[in-house]
C-alpha cells in the first residue's frame, strides 16, 4: 500500500473503531502509530514520534488553561451561581409567553461565561429549570429541548474547553479564540430567544405553560445579591484576558481562586466537596491531555502520508469553490456528530482541512469558531447527543423519555445550523472584536 492509501485507510479505521466503542484516544493513537510503522517500516521512528507527541502536549504552557478553567467551572457549579442567575432571569421574563425558556437561555449564556462546559450547564439547568417549567404546565418536550439547546452555549461562549482544544490543534492564540467566541455565542443565544418568542406568538401549544401573575418581581437588592458574584467572576476572568492584564492561564488561576472564595463565603463547599472537585478536575484534564496527545501523532501521521495535500489537490482539480468546500466540511461534521463527541470531531477533522483553509487566506480563528459551532450540533443529535443523555440522566423522570429530549432539542439544532450558515457567510461576525 502507498502512504496515501495507508493514511486514508487509517482515517476510516479510526471512525469505525470509535463507532464500535473503542476509546477515542486509543483509536487515534494506536491506528496512527501502526500507520507510521507501516509507511516507513520503522518501529523506532513510530516510537520517537509518539514520544515527541507526548512531550509536546505535556510541555505546552497554554495547556494549563484546561485544568484551571475546568476547576473554576466545577467550583462555580457547586457554589450555586447557575441557579441564582436563573432566578434573576426568570423574574425578568416571567410575563412573556415562553418566558421561563428565555430565562433558561439567558442564564445559560451567563453561566457559560464562567464554566465553559455544556455538560455542567445541562446538568445544572435540568435540575433548576425543567421542574419549574413542568410545574407551570409547559410542554415537557419544549422544557427539555430548551435546556439541551442552550447548554451548548457553554462550548461557544468563552472560556470554552473546545476553543482551547482547537487552539492547540491549529496553533492559534487561546486569547484570540476566546475573543472571537463572544459575538457568535451571543448571536446563538439571541437566536434561541427569538425562536422561543416566535413559537410563543404563532404556535403557543408547542410551548404550553400558564401565567405567572401570582409571582412577584425581585427587588434590586435581591438581584444584586444573586448577580454580583458571577458578574465579578466574568469581569475578572474575561476582562483580564481582553484588556491584556492577564494571560488565559493567569485568568484561569485567578478565576479559580475567586470562585473558591465565593463558594467558601456562601458555605456551599466543604473539604469533601473541594477534594471531589480536585479529583474531577484531574480526571477531565487527563482525558483531554490524552486526546490532545493522540491527536498530535494523528496529525503527524496524516502529514507523513500526504493526505491533506492529496485532498487539497483533489479539490483544486475538481475546482470546488469555497461554498462547496465549506458545505462538505459542515456535512462531515454533522455526520460525525451523530457518532463522536465534539473534541473528537475537532481532533479528527481539523488536521485534514487546515492545509486547505490556510492557502485561501482565510482566518484560522474564524475557521475555529465555525468548527466548534458545527461540531456542537452533534451534542443535540442522536445517537450520541451527549447533552441529551446528561439531561435524561439528571432528570430521572419517567414522564420524559430520551426520545422526548431528542425531539425537543431538534428545533434548537436547526437554529444552530442557521447561525452556522451566517457565520460562514459573514466571517466578520467572528472577527469583529479582533479587528
Amino acid at each position: 500500500m502507498s502512504p496515501i492509501e495507508i493514511g486514508l485507510a487509517s482515517v476510516v479505521a479510526i471512525v469505525v473503531l470509535v463507532y464500535i466503542g473503542v476509546y477515542i484516544p486509543i483509536a487515534l493513537g494506536v491506528v496512527s502509530f501502526i500507520s507510521i510503522w507501516m509507511m516507513r517500516d520503522n518501529f523506532d521512528l513510530a516510537m520517537n514520534l509518539l514520544k515527541i507527541a507526548v512531550g509536546d502536549s505535556v510541555m505546552e504552557y497554554t495547556f494549563a488553561t484546561v485544568p484551571l478553567f475546568t476547576f473554576m467551572g466545577l467550583i462555580v457549579s457547586k457554589a450555586g451561581l447557575g441557579a441564582d442567575i436563573y432566578e434573576v432571569m426568570n423574574s425578568g421574563f416571567r410575563k412573556v409567553k415562553g418566558g421561563i425558556g428565555m430565562a433558561t437561555v439567558g442564564a445559560n449564556a451567563v453561566f457559560a461565561a464562567v464554566t465553559g462546559s455544556s455538560i455542567a450547564s445541562a446538568s445544572v439547568f435540568s435540575k433548576v429549570s425543567v421542574p419549574q417549567m413542568l410545574s407551570y404546565d409547559y410542554n415537557p418536550r419544549f422544557a427539555v429541548g430548551v435546556v439541551a439547546g442552550s447548554s451548548v452555549l457553554g462550548m461557544i461562549i468563552p472560556p470554552s474547553a473546545m476553543l482551547i482544544i482547537y487552539s492547540f490543534v491549529a496553533e492559534q492564540s487561546v486569547g484570540e479564540m476566546f475573543q472571537a467566541g463572544i459575538v457568535p455565542g451571543l448571536m446563538l443565544a439571541a437566536a434561541y430567544v427569538a425562536w422561543i418568542w416566535t413559537m410563543g406568538r404563532f404556535a403557543p401549544k408547542y410551548i404550553g405553560g400558564r401565567s405567572f401573575e401570582d409571582t412577584e418581581w425581585m427587588t434590586w437588592s435581591e438581584i444584586a445579591e444573586k448577580t454580583l458574584p458571577i458578574t465579578s467572576l466574568i469581569v475578572v476572568v474575561l476582562g483580564g484576558i481582553y484588556t491584556g492584564w492577564l494571560t488565559p492561564v493567569e485568568a484561569g488561576a485567578t478565576g479559580s481562586l475567586l470562585g473558591l472564595v465565593i463558594a467558601v463565603v456562601r458555605r456551599k463547599i466543604n473539604l469533601h466537596g473541594f477534594w471531589h472537585a480536585l479529583l474531577e478536575t484531574g480526571h477531565i484534564t487527563a482525558a483531554i491531555l490524552f486526546l490532545i496527545t493522540a491527536a498530535s501523532i494523528y496529525s503527524r501521521m496524516l502529514g507523513m502520508a500526504g493526505v491533506p495535500n492529496a485532498l487539497g489537490d483533489f479539490l483544486e482539480t475538481a475546482q470546488f469553490s469555497f461554498f462547496w468546500i465549506m458545505f462538505f466540511y459542515v456535512v462531515l461534521m454533522i455526520f460525525l456528530g451523530t457518532l463522536l463527541d465534539t473534541a473528537s470531531i475537532i481532533l479528527i477533522v481539523v488536521p485534514l482541512f487546515l492545509p486547505l483553509i490556510e492557502p485561501m487566506g482565510l482566518s484560522l480563528v474564524w475557521f475555529g469558531i465555525v468548527t466548534v459551532v458545527g461540531a456542537e450540533i452533534g451534542l443535540l443529535t442522536p445517537p450520541l447527543g451527549i447533552s441529551c443523555f446528561v439531561i435524561k440522566a439528571t432528570l430521572d423522570d419517567d414522564r420524559i423519555t430520551l426520545k422526548d429530549v431528542f425531539i425537543g432539542a431538534f428545533p434548537f439544532a436547526l437554529v444552530m445550523l442557521i447561525v452556522l450558515i451566517l457565520l460562514i457567510r459573514f466571517p466578520s461576525l467572528s472577527l469583529a472584536i479582533l479587528n
